[in-house]
């Protein structure tokens, strides 16, 4: 049975974010991820999640100008030092934190040169944190025009190239639906590579119960394949968070 982690970026949102571990607590999910926690000091947020008892399970990289800014430079040539700096500051944010996950986003690029360029930022993060669990993930050209990872057969060439144990796939069931249209078959070809997995209902990316992935079938799926990681839900609710919960077994707020 997967264990759920709440992504706090997202959900629980009307509440400031170091009441949001307490939320996810109460609404029965065992950990969380925040995609950019660089705003609040890092002993805040890891206090916040000890006193709730949850584990913090995956931040990104890399943290600045999220809002209108670029998405991850890993992937552009001419910004190695960017990106090392930016890793630097993320594997220090993610040590405090003792976060099981961090996500290294390839930014907007095309061609060879880019992929020469990931792989090469890849392998030095990889060697740079052997203790740490880095993961990549595709994202898709609609939500993320010009991304340069926006495939999942890519994402594999570049982690076979790569070749670090403590590199893994980041699989986001959406994302999977959005790229090939088939998240079963996606799942079933690259399970063996993920470290982390994420869902939110497609389209929209809203609760996992709506739209069109059969997220039912995904998660027998998980669950015969023996993934021993987390399940993250990475999602927008269509109004509050508690009244959205009826995906993962519980009854909507007021029901």
């Amino acid at each position: 049975m997967a264990r759920f982690a709440a992504n706090l970026t997202l959900l629980f949102n009307e509440l400031p974010m170091l009441q949001r571990f307490d939320a996810a607590k109460r609404a029965g999910f065992q950990g969380v991820e925040i995609l950019f926690p660089y705003d609040l000091a890092a002993p805040e947020l890891r206090q916040a999640a000890r006193q709730a008892g949850m584990d913090i399970v995956l931040i990104n990289c890399p943290p600045p100008n999220w809002a209108g800014g670029p998405r991850g430079f890993a992937a552009v040539p001419g910004l190695r030092d960017r990106f090392q700096r930016d890793f630097e500051r993320a594997l220090r944010v993610a040590e405090v934190l003792s976060a099981r996950h961090i996500h290294i986003m390839s930014g907007k690029a095309e061609g060879e040169p880019a992929m020469a360029c990931m792989i090469e930022n890849l392998r030095w993060a990889a060697a740079r944190a052997p203790h740490a669990s880095l993961t990549i993930e595709p994202m898709n050209q609609t939500d993320m025009p010009g991304y340069f990872l926006s495939d999942f057969d890519l994402a594999a060439k570049i982690l076979d190239a790569v070749a670090a144990p403590n590199l893994g796939l980041q699989f986001d069931a959406y994302q999977a639906h959005m790229i090939t249209g088939d998240v079963l078959t996606t799942w079933e070809t690259h399970r063996h590579r993920v470290h982390h997995i994420q869902i939110a209902g497609a389209p929209g990316r809203h609760e996992p119960r709506e739209g069109d992935i059969d997220y039912p079938a995904f998660f027998r799926a998980v669950d015969a394949s023996h993934y021993p990681g987390w399940v993250a839900a990475e999602y927008t609710p269509r109004t509050t968070t508690e009244a959205g919960l009826r995906w993962m077994g519980r009854p909507a707020a007021g029901m």
